[in-house]
C-alpha cells in the first residue's frame, strides 16, 4: 500500500486580488517545493467562504504566465475568465478551466458579474502544472471543461469519481495534457470508500475540500487539509467519515531544473530573462 508521508493543515490565508483568498499549499515552507511535488508547482486553496454582494468587479486584473499550465476547479460559485489569444468563458461549480499559459499569455480572473451582484458561497482550486522543456514554448491555448464533459465512474450510492485528466477504471478525463497527469475528484457519501492507484514514482496526493476521510483505515484527513504519499507502493483507499469532496491529484515528475519567477516558470534564468523582454516586447498579445 502507499501510505501518507505527511498531513498538512493549511497556512493563514493571503488574497489574491480583490477576490480570492487562497491558503497556499504549493510551494510553501511545509517542504512541499515544487522539485518535491512535480510537475505541480502551485495549489493555491480558497476554501469556502461567504461573498458578499458587490456591484465592483472582484478577482485579479491582467497579468501575464509562461512556461506552465493553470487548472482552475470551482467547487462552488462562479468564475469568469479571458485571456490575451480569445480563451475564456465562465465557469460554475463542478466546472473546470485549464490554460495552457505555454510561450506566453495575458489573462485575467473575476468573479462571474451575476455572481458578483448576488453574492454567495465559493470555493475554488488553483493548480499550476508544469511544463516539460519542449513544450514550454508551445501556443497557448484554452480549454472549458464542464462538470457534464467529465469522464464519471458511478461507485452507487450517490457517489462519484469525476476524471478531470488521466485515467480511472478505465475512465478517461476531458482534459488534453502533456504529460501523464491524473487529476479527479472523489465525490464521496458516508462510510462510502474509493480505491485508488498510481506508479510510484508518480508525485501523489489529495485535499479534503469537504468532509473528513480515513486513508488506508490507519490515517484521517480532516476538512481544508492535504495529505501527501510517500513514492512506495501504488495502491490506496480513502473512505468518508461523512459525505466528502477530495481532490487526488498524481503525476509523472519532469525531473528538469526549475528556474521561477513570479509568473514566469522556465528551465533557466536565461529563459527567464527572454521572457521578462518578450513580455516587454508585447510578444504575450493585448488584454483591457
Amino acid at each position: 500500500m502507499r501510505k501518507i508521508e505527511s498531513v498538512y493543515a493549511p497556512h493563514e490565508t493571503h488574497w489574491v486580488g480583490n477576490g480570492f483568498r487562497v491558503h497556499n499549499f504549493i510551494p510553501s515552507g511545509f517542504g512541499l517545493d515544487m522539485k518535491r511535488m512535480d510537475p505541480f508547482i502551485l495549489l493555491d486553496y480558497n476554501a469556502k467562504m461567504s461573498v458578499s454582494p458587490s456591484d465592483t468587479a472582484r478577482g485579479v486584473g491582467a497579468h501575464s504566465h509562461r512556461g506552465f499550465e493553470t487548472v482552475t476547479i470551482a467547487y462552488e460559485g462562479k468564475v469568469e475568465h479571458h485571456d490575451s489569444f480569445g480563451g475564456g468563458g465562465v465557469i460554475g461549480t463542478g466546472d473546470v478551466q485549464w490554460m495552457s499559459a505555454a510561450r506566453g499569455v495575458l489573462h485575467k480572473e473575476f468573479y462571474e458579474s451575476g455572481f458578483n451582484k448576488t453574492g454567495g458561497d465559493f470555493c475554488i482550486v488553483q493548480l499550476w502544472v508544469n511544463l516539460a522543456s519542449k513544450f514550454k514554448m508551445s501556443e497557448p491555448k484554452y480549454q472549458a471543461i464542464t462538470n457534464d464533459k467529465m469522464g464519471v465512474y458511478d461507485l452507487g450510492g450517490g457517489g462519484r469519481i469525476e476524471v478531470i485528466a488521466g485515467e480511472y477504471e478505465g475512465v478517461k478525463g476531458a482534459a488534453r495534457t502533456y504529460l501523464p497527469v491524473h487529476l479527479m475528484n472523489a465525490k464521496l457519501k458516508s462510510d462510502q470508500s474509493a480505491k485508488f492507484s498510481f506508479k510510484e514514482h508518480f508525485n501523489t496526493a489529495l485535499l479534503v475540500v469537504k468532509g473528513a476521510v480515513i486513508v488506508n483505515e490507519n490515517e484521517s484527513v480532516s476538512q481544508d487539509n492535504l495529505a501527501l504519499f510517500e513514492n512506495k507502493g501504488k495502491d490506496f483507499n480513502i473512505r468518508a467519515l461523512e459525505d466528502s469532496v477530495v481532490l487526488v491529484m498524481s503525476g509523472e515528475p519532469l525531473n528538469e531544473p526549475i528556474a521561477q519567477y513570479g509568473p514566469f516558470v522556465m528551465n533557466t534564468k536565461e529563459e527567464l530573462n527572454q521572457a521578462f523582454v518578450d513580455f516587454e516586447r508585447g510578444e504575450f498579445g493585448r488584454l483591457e
